[in-house]
């Protein structure tokens, strides 16, 4: 999401009316259940926040738990997944190895400084066979071509970006995880307005690839944001990625 790191404690009451809601929800959970092998019989995802992806991770046979690290998201995600969702830490999983069929991610690598280190506690509690899905490249599905989009993209960098898709399929084959097809999903309400990005950007949301470092230029991008026409009319929604790997034998 390109976000300076939010306190997902006081995020939670309203986390997901200002994250696309249902809509967004079904769309990355029906993504995500393609990618799972027929077969799986237990998912765990990570980062699940309020639980509104992970409760809609249903189908017949597939067994599907939760963790996150913030007590008040865990909160909400009980009422939505009772007696299947656990704090922990991403790093520090209280599984043992070859525990579960498939692990889930979304929306999370991006955010934090240690995505190796999640890749590799994924890759120690997946089966052989199991798979590891994750959302990658975030901040680039945000650049949908729109006039927006033509006054960052100069400033766009994703040198920064913790979930760039050749640094995660470098730390996946690291250990013992195969590059498999993924897929993509629309994320609903997520288009993006100009007013809406100018108060972004001055409040840093964008550090992974615009540092803000020079407050001219902030305010000189800000200026020709407020200048264009329907300030407050969303553009397309985003186009996320998910990448797949999985676990060798």
């Amino acid at each position: 999401m390109g976000e300076t790191v939010l306190d997902y404690e006081t995020e939670a009451a309203h986390y997901d009316r200002t994250r696309g809601g249902v809509p967004r929800a079904e769309a990355a959970a029906e993504a995500v259940l393609r990618l799972v092998p027929p077969g799986a019989r237990t998912l765990l995802d990570l980062a699940c926040g309020t639980g509104l992806v992970t409760e809609r991770l249903v189908r017949p046979g597939l067994r599907v738990h939760g963790a996150d690290a913030a007590h008040a998201m865990l909160r909400v995600a009980a009422g939505r997944a009772p007696g299947r969702v656990v704090r922990a830490d991403a790093r520090r999983l209280p599984l043992p190895a070859a525990a579960v069929d498939a692990v889930s991610a979304v929306w999370l690598l991006h955010l934090v400084p240690f995505a190796p280190d999640v890749v590799a506690e994924a890759a120690r509690v997946l089966r052989p066979g199991g798979v590891l899905v994750v959302t990658v490249d975030k901040d680039t599905a945000h650049d949908v071509g729109s006039d927006i989009d033509a006054i960052l993209r100069p400033h766009r960098s994703a040198a920064a970006a913790s979930d760039r898709a050749d640094l995660i399929t470098r730390h996946a084959e690291a250990h013992g995880l195969e590059p498999a097809p993924g897929t993509r999903f629309r994320g609903h309400g997520q288009g993006a307005t100009p007013r809406d990005t100018v108060r972004k950007l001055r409040a840093g949301y964008f550090a992974s690839w615009f540092p803000g470092d020079d407050p001219a230029t902030t305010e000189e991008l800000a200026a020709t944001l407020a200048a264009l026409p329907d300030q407050d009319r969303p553009r397309d929604d985003p186009r996320y990625r998910l990448a797949c790997f999985v676990r060798r034998g």
